[in-house]
């Protein structure tokens, strides 16, 4: 068995579920400035309350999982990124008070307060995990097995996009779930900024899709060279129809549901063309999977915990999900 690639799709399966499913309830958080009222901001918290702080285990997983099957790969780019990283930790952290204390602050201002300690953690969060991205993609310097490159290396024109692309892809999908949520005069509202969002949303995988095959030669070989085109055009061409798929279920109305399951598959696919431009490289563009892997033993020890952990966190997850499905009531909270 090929224990490295297998150790790849897990941290990719880790990193992706981190990114559908925080990234939605940042983009609540995103989408805060346009819900003006109490009654508003309530629904858009209660909405998420069950769930939001178990859907960051999948990032504790992915972090702690490339730390211990790639440590190369963990050791050359947490330097690289370090800035962006505990950019984005200080955001959630301070998402995550704001989230507990708004319940408990007294009086309006106080409430404003954590209103606003919310946004912006919520956004700065997005837009580093975006920037990180970029970097990453743009690739890390490397001399021997380390980091060589400089301070601010991270920060670039195109980092910035990505960083840009992410905060409105979020809020693409906390919009999409607030119409799956939410009814009457707020489930308006939702699919209004669904449809704005979406449109941002395709921007900007346009813009970020056009320049990253230019970034290095290996990701245009990958995406115009034959015989690779010939399978990696579907994804352009599964993205188009997604992109139909998820306007017609906005404009139309219909099953709410579908236009956040249409995101996900959105974000599955961009998921999936990254993967494409990188492999098999973990840090673009000098070293692979294979040069940064845990030596294989160590790999098969930490499988055995892996095999027992995921299915019990997917399990709980799930069950969270089940519980707390449909319509949320202004009063009642979830029916």
């Amino acid at each position: 068995m090929d224990y490295t690639l297998i150790w790849a799709f897990l941290l990719a399966f880790s990193v992706f579920t981190y990114v559908v499913l925080d990234g939605f309830d940042l983009g609540i958080g995103i989408l805060y400035p346009f819900f003006k009222t109490k009654r508003e901001r309530d629904l858009l918290m209660n909405s998420v309350a069950p769930i939001w702080d178990g859907n960051e285990t999948w990032l504790v997983l992915g972090g702690g999982g490339l730390m211990a099957a790639f440590p190369m790969a963990y050791a050359i780019i947490l330097p690289a990124l370090y800035p962006p990283i505990i950019a984005m930790l200080l955001a959630l952290i301070l998402r995550g008070v704001a989230f507990e204390f708004r319940w408990r602050a007294e009086g309006a201002f106080g409430k404003r307060v954590w209103d606003y300690a919310f946004i912006g953690g919520s956004t700065l969060a997005a837009f580093m995990q975006g920037v990180a991205l970029g970097a990453l993609l743009q690739g890390i310097e490397v001399e021997g097995r380390a980091y060589a490159g400089g301070w601010f290396d991270w920060l670039t024109p195109f980092s910035v996009l990505t960083g840009l692309a992410v905060v409105t892809g979020y809020a693409m999908l906390g919009a999409a779930w607030l119409v799956w949520k939410l009814d009457g005069v707020e489930h308006v509202k939702a699919r209004e900024i669904a449809r704005f969002a979406g449109i941002a949303t395709v921007a900007f995988i346009v813009a970020v899709s056009f320049i990253t095959p230019y970034l290095n030669y290996a990701y245009y070989e990958r995406w115009f060279v034959w015989p690779q085109i010939a399978f990696s055009a579907v994804v352009p061409v599964l993205v188009a129809v997604l992109i139909v798929a998820i306007a017609r279920s906005l404009l139309r109305g219909g099953r709410d549901w579908v236009p956040f399951v249409l995101g996900l598959g959105l974000f599955a696919l961009c998921f999936i063309g990254l993967g494409i431009s990188m492999f098999p490289y973990v840090v673009p563009p000098s070293v692979t999977l294979y040069e940064a892997a845990a030596p294989e033993k160590s790999q098969v020890f930490m499988l055995v915990g892996a095999v027992v952990l995921i299915p019990i966190i997917l399990g709980y997850t799930a069950y969270a999900y089940w519980v707390f499905r449909g319509k949320i009531d202004p009063e009642k909270g979830y029916h």
